[in-house]
């Protein structure tokens, strides 16, 4: 307890001396305490020596006296750790580390030369990452504090996890962390299943929402010599994508359809354009778009709606042309009215007696 206090006394009087002027209702927002708390803190850092002035009226609040500038700015070592996510604060939260890595920002501001330090903050005032992605809630991860202790700690996981397929249990070597479009991944060496008498782990990427329970198994492990994390994600996220996108799909596109293609398939639908045929007389053109099967292919070509035509393979025509045709059928109707043209009654509508 006597721990944290002090933590959050050195937090308040670096606070103080990188900002100035400061009401108590900030001060506690900042250090996620109570009004009262801070008054009681800021007793304290004077009865320590601290010249904090107190200013009052509607413009007033606390402030170190001109001059005064403290040395007490060395990081711990959960602090240095946490600075490589200084731009990316909601991850940091995830992770357990919001406190340590508000800490640490502070403590390097405060080290820094009064120019260096406005700079700094003109950064963080103009620029912002927001890692999730649009129109997704982020997957619930109650796991993640735990797994990211066991990254760190080099700490054996005993697992349960969700596949398709069915939960499994699992004992698993945590190597890192990756945080992909607002979901986390852990890469870790785990047994190989499909050659169980081979002693030798693989390496391994879970989706950190699908666990389902995670305790610690032992430790430290042995991490692989040479084991680069970002090397192996680049290298695993191709091949995925080689995997994924095993065939290719011709299709015409209106000049509105060029604008939906990279929106609607990312990098695969900005190469399509940039090696595509020339504009017809009504500015549609002919591209080749790399897809996946032909089920996923044809749920994904469909979101282009008219503005596409696909042309080529001949399956994947006809399968986008079946899925138009049970769609044309399916609205052919009136409202409420059924395939055989009697009617349906609906919720909430009154039907005749």
């Amino acid at each position: 307890m006597r721990r944290v206090r002090a933590d959050r006394l050195l937090s308040l009087l670096l606070l103080l001396q990188n900002r100035g002027l400061m009401t108590a209702a900030g001060l506690a927002a900042e250090l996620e305490v109570s009004v009262r708390t801070v008054y009681r803190d800021v007793e304290a850092l004077g009865a320590a020596g601290v010249p904090v002035r107190a200013e009052r009226g509607p413009e007033g609040g606390y402030r170190l006296v001109e001059g005064y500038r403290t040395r007490l700015t060395g990081l711990t070592d959960a602090e240095a750790g946490s600075l490589f996510l200084a731009g990316l604060p909601g991850p940091a939260g995830d992770l357990g580390l919001g406190a340590v890595l508000a800490s640490a920002q502070l403590k390097v501001e405060a080290a820094l030369p009064g120019e260096l330090a406005d700079q700094a903050r003109r950064v963080r005032e103009r620029f912002h990452l927001d890692a999730p992605a649009w129109f997704r809630d982020a997957d619930p991860v109650p796991h993640l504090e735990r797994i990211s202790g066991a990254v760190w700690e080099r700490r054996v996981l005993r697992t349960r996890y969700r596949r398709w397929r069915g939960e499994v249990d699992r004992e698993v070597c945590p190597l890192g962390l990756v945080l992909k479009g607002g979901i986390w991944y852990l890469v870790a060496l785990a047994e190989n299943p499909e050659n169980p008498e081979n002693p030798e782990n693989i390496v391994r990427t879970y989706r950190v929402s699908r666990f389902r329970a995670v305790e610690e198994a032992g430790g430290p492990f042995t991490r692989p010599a040479g084991f680069d994390l970002a090397a192996y994600w680049a290298e695993s996220s191709r091949r995925m994508e080689a995997a994924l996108r095993q065939g290719t799909a011709r299709l015409r596109l209106s000049p509105r359809g060029r604008k939906l293609l990279p929106m609607q398939f990312g990098a695969a639908g900005v190469r399509a354009l940039r090696e595509a045929g020339p504009p017809d007389g009504e500015g549609w053109v002919e591209v080749e778009l790399s897809v996946e099967s032909e089920a996923v292919a044809t749920g994904d070509l469909l979101r282009l709606g008219t503005e596409a035509e696909v042309l080529g393979p001949p399956g994947l025509r006809r399968a986008v042309a079946r899925a138009v045709a049970v769609l044309a059928e399916r609205y052919a109707g009136e409202e409420g009215e059924s395939r055989d043209g009697t009617v349906r009654p609906d919720e909430g509508r009154c039907v005749g007696r």
